[in-house]
């Protein structure tokens, strides 16, 4: 909010004071908003009118060297919090199965620790959590278990609200309580009755690659500073024990801090919102700075979009200052833009909402068939796009019976209400710009010409070998196993993500035609994917 504040006073002058907490998080619009703070800081100097401004950064764990630096030279206070010890217990040599490493320590625990105390285990992932799971119950379920019972809760991102909660619920004291958390646990939340932290020492990310335009999910050893905020989990309340699946000497050749995401993001966002604050990201003074591929491959991207002018130096056009009043991708901003050609704003402006935060599908593993039969009342034979705007079609007709619509469908309540209130905050702007509401009613096609307009870069052809070819980058890629496309085979898709795990997968997919690319494309895309034909 207040980066957006500063797209019309970069003065920031309604402020005197600031504080940047949890600044160890390094997100790419907190990176950015450190930069934008601290030239608003230096223009007040020279503005007599204006007091000087004053900038707190705050943080449990961070570089602290690297930021007092940064602040020209900033005088660093330290406070000690209401910590109590936590003893740190390495494994003795190095793990090759880092999850069953961490299963035979949470049994190590049970066998030695008090029922009481409750366990928060450190994974990567859903389907690593799961898996967990299933075998802590089928072990503690064995008649040979002789052991107290054990009450296994799951936590991360797409969980739904309701098991999410369970987590903060006192448990049975005769039972133990063993949660299985992503990094979602490392600082944001305290569970009571935290007295032992088993940490994998592995974080799933996201790293984009400007070469590939790939993004890849990697799972990948955590930093040390990761390392002592999971730690942290076990002396919240009192005296704790951290089990660490990786040695000494690993924890010792660990990266520092994390890799801030502006290091390893896709970046035409962020050249778009600095670009509108008169700002050119080569030039501007970063915490870290990006790649300057990234940065050029970012600049390319709005430049074929029609935001920035062909020139050397980049400068908005029109429209791409009209594309920076929307907190959005660029891509989903010119389809958003694009609509009021094609007359179907509600239906662009709903489909992006959902696209914006988490997957409104719960994904039960226990329940996979059930999950599966209650998805395919809403599937769309044009894609995973249209799919959710069947979902949100679906949730407005029921009225009061929202919650039970949900848990009957295997939808997240809580990330239908965030996509909702992200589609009002989005059609107030398009009335701000003047962008007139239409809807398409059941002509959906106009809907896929639409997001050609944004994502013409993310497009594949199918060829002969019924393998699907990027246009853009040449990169051979599967449909997402989740994809209602799954199976199927269009002769050309759209994809709204391509990641990288075990395959190269397209998330998000709809089905298009090739004359469509022939009209809606920009000409530079068309002649670096062999679009055109070439007498």
């Amino acid at each position: 909010m207040l980066l957006r504040e500063a797209m019309t006073d970069d003065l920031l002058s309604s402020y005197n004071i600031i504080i940047l907490d949890e600044a160890h998080e390094r997100t790419v619009n907190t990176d950015i908003l450190f930069g934008i703070i601290k030239l608003a800081q230096k223009k007040r100097l020279s503005h007599l009118k204006y007091q000087p401004l004053k900038i707190i950064v705050m943080s449990a764990t961070m570089d602290v060297d690297h930021f007092s630096k940064y602040f020209n030279n900033a005088p660093v206070l330290y406070l000690e919090g209401r910590q109590y010890p936590v003893d740190i217990k390495h494994a003795c040599e190095p793990q090759e199965d880092y999850v069953h490493s961490c299963l035979v320590t949470i049994f190590q625990i049970h066998r030695k620790m008090p029922v009481c105390h409750s366990v928060l285990v450190f994974l990567t992932g859903q389907e690593e959590i799961e898996a967990m799971a299933a075998n802590i119950r089928s072990i503690s379920k064995d008649p040979s278990f002789t052991y107290p019972p054990i009450r296994v809760y799951p936590l991360y991102a797409a969980l739904s609200q309701n098991k999410q909660l369970e987590v903060f619920q006192p448990g049975n004291p005769s039972a133990r309580r063993v949660i299985l958390c992503t990094n979602i646990a490392e600082t944001s939340v305290t569970i009571p009755g935290i007295k032992c932290v088993v940490d994998s020492g592995m974080v799933k990310q996201k790293f984009h690659h400007p070469t590939t335009g790939m993004d890849m999910l990697k799972v990948h050893c955590i930093s040390q500073a990761q390392a002592w905020q999971r730690s942290g989990r076990a002396g919240r309340e009192s005296e704790g024990v951290c089990y660490r699946a990786y040695t000494k000497s690993e924890y010792d050749g660990m990266i520092p801090n994390p890799v801030p995401e502006i290091m390893r993001t896709y970046l035409s966002g962020v050249v778009l919102q600095l670009l509108a604050l008169n700002i050119n990201l080569l030039t501007f003074d970063v915490l870290d700075k990006p790649p300057s591929e990234m940065i050029l491959e970012g600049v390319e991207l709005l430049k074929c979009l029609g935001a920035v002018d062909e020139g050397d130096e980049p400068v908005l056009t029109d429209l791409g200052k009209a594309m920076a009043l929307f907190p959005l991708d660029p891509r989903f901003t010119k389809v958003i833009l694009s609509a009021k050609d094609f007359g179907c704003l509600d239906e662009v402006v709903t489909i992006i909402a959902f696209l914006s935060g988490e997957n409104v599908f719960i994904n039960n593993l226990a329940k996979r068939e059930q999950a599966a039969t209650a998805k395919a009342k809403f599937l769309s034979s044009e894609g995973d796009h249209l799919t959710l705007l069947n979902v949100y079609k679906e949730y407005k007709t029921v009225g009061n019976a929202k919650i039970n619509f949900c848990y009957e469908n295997f939808l997240n309540l809580k990330h239908i209400e965030y996509a909702c209130k992200v589609r009002h905050q989005l059609l107030e702007i398009c009335q701000r710009c003047k962008i007139p509401f239409s809807s398409c009613g059941s002509d959906t096609e106009k809907i896929r010409k639409c997001f050609v307009t944004g994502f013409f870069t993310n497009v594949a052809e199918l060829n002969r070998d019924k393998k699907y070819c990027t246009l853009n980058k040449k990169q051979v890629v599967d449909i997402h196993p989740s994809s209602v496309l799954s199976g199927s085979l269009p002769p050309f898709v759209l994809f709204t993500e391509l990641v990288h795990t075990s395959k190269t997968y397209m998330r998000l997919v709809m089905p298009i035609e090739q004359k469509w690319l022939d009209t809606l494309a920009p000409q530079t895309i068309k002649t670096q994917s062999g679009i055109l034909d070439v007498d």
